[in-house]
């Protein structure tokens, strides 16, 4: 026996993954980006759905199921106070997951939304999904689970990125069990599992890096002269100050070449934090004022560097030079760090920088930090598609993880539901890769010919304890 689960906001499948690898069946995928749709059915062979909006409103497209997975995006709640339920998340397509939450009540929720939904300006939008979750019978924790990849082991299908996520985990167990047995307690702690250091990642041999002679069209991912004039303008600075460094390192703030002066140009509109940054920049030249001179007259004054080229952020710890670090060109500056875990993908081109190997991971490389299989295909469509499509989707890993440890801790309720979903995981290895790289899934197309595992709970399911 199996269980069914539906992939809102599917993106490209990371959520099909990781449910796919504990053997369940998708029996529904909602993805209104075209290229990303394309991409889902080319690898798990699923019809995708558009726009849930107009599947949810005046219909409910969506079958009954036993899972529902979604990385909704978040947008902006009321903030009355006034009304309860969904009445306060309409306009929102947040509220459109408690529709089909409301007429179909699967047994157990998946959801996930980035980091920020669990910071200080977003309380009251965090409290109105919690108090629209258990209002709909789903006992969900108060305080969110935020989790990362990083944070498991190889053993566990974790990854070396560092991709903090808020993850919502429910079960179905009626309104008045969802008040009475709510809970403030995270379903995981946000820490390595299993006795594992994350300082043990090591990008080249646990992504693993491919072999830049088996990749076709490396030149695409190669640094231009451009960029490795850059790197090499920095790479002199610390080559000529690293003598005189305590510990031989950069400061753990960010140096600003333009900054380099005696004196810092601080007045009273300069917001704090900004003026503490320059202090430290103005000390950091006076200090090494002759080597920094001297670097900048090398350098034509630093003419060949663009604005957003002029900091660089050390965070690579003990490492010997600018070239055996990960590096990330982002708006503010460069950034290094030590090549152990990579940090989070993110949809626009901040792609990660292999500094020895002088080129940006690859999108199969992308694909595999983000724990999809090797057999997964992006066709034919441009680069910036499928590192924007990975920088919006979840880690397969971390998605499988929660999901397992969920069922676990909630398997007598769940069983009632749904005793496939609870069979799958007590049967499943705690690794997803295996399972994932054995074999394609060839899950039923939407509206296909398999029956649904569990037919369409009524009222006088509600399991009120």
């Amino acid at each position: 026996m199996s269980f069914s689960f539906v992939d809102l906001f599917s993106g490209i499948g990371g959520f099909h993954a990781a449910l796919g690898a504990l053997d369940g069946e998708c029996w529904f995928a909602s993805e209104i980006d075209l290229q990303a749709k394309a991409v889902y059915e080319r690898n798990w062979h699923t019809e995708v759905a558009g726009d849930i909006v107009a599947l949810t409103e005046d219909q409910m497209a969506v079958p009954p199921h036993d899972v529902l997975a979604a990385g909704f995006p978040c947008q902006p709640f009321s903030k009355s106070g006034f009304q309860r339920g969904m009445d306060e998340t309409r306009g929102t397509l947040f509220w459109n997951i408690c529709r089909i939450l409301d007429e179909r009540k699967p047994p157990v929720i998946l959801l996930e939304n980035v980091r920020n939904l669990a910071g200080p300006r977003h309380k009251e939008t965090w409290r109105t999904i919690v108090r629209s979750l258990r209002d709909l019978g789903y006992r969900v924790s108060g305080t969110p689970t935020v989790f990362s990849p990083h944070l498991l082991p190889p053993s566990l299908g974790g990854r070396p990125q560092v991709r903090e996520r808020v993850f919502i985990t429910g079960t179905y167990v009626g309104r008045a069990r969802a008040w009475a047995e709510a809970t403030d307690e995270p379903l995981v702690p946000n820490r390595p599992v299993a006795g594992w250091d994350p300082q043990g990642w090591d990008v080249e041999q646990d992504l693993p890096l491919d072999a830049d002679a088996v990749i076709e069209g490396v030149h695409r991912y190669e640094l231009t002269a451009a960029e490795t004039s850059w790197i090499a303008t920095w790479e002199d600075l610390l080559v000529e100050l690293k003598p005189h460094l305590a510990g031989g390192k950069l400061p753990g703030f960010p140096i600003w070449a333009d900054e380099f002066k005696s004196v810092p140009e601080i007045d009273a509109s300069t917001p704090s934090w900004k003026a503490d940054f320059l202090r430290k920049n103005s000390d950091f030249y006076r200090q090494h004022q002759e080597a920094i001179d001297e670097w900048k007259i090398r350098h034509n004054d630093l003419e060949e560097l663009p604005p957003s080229r002029r900091k660089l952020e050390w965070q690579a710890q003990d490492a010997a030079t600018l070239w055996d670090t990960v590096m990330h060109f982002r708006p503010s500056g460069i950034r290094a760090k030590k090549a152990t875990y990579l940090p989070a993908l993110v949809a626009i081109t901040q792609t990660s920088i292999i500094g020895h190997r002088r080129r940006r991971i690859t999108p199969r490389e992308a694909a595999r930090l983000q724990g999809l299989p090797n057999w997964f295909d992006f066709g034919a469509q441009p680069d910036a598609a499928s590192y924007k499509q990975l920088g919006n989707g979840v880690n397969v890993g971390a998605a499988y993880y929660i999901l397992r440890e969920h069922v676990m801790r909630d398997k007598d309720d769940i069983a009632a539901l749904a005793p496939g979903l609870v069979e799958a995981v007590l049967a499943s290895d705690p690794n997803p890769d295996g399972a994932l790289e054995a074999r394609p899934f060839a899950m039923a197309p939407q509206g296909g010919s398999r029956r649904a595992i569990r037919e369409p709970m009524g009222s006088a399911d509600v399991l009120s304890g």
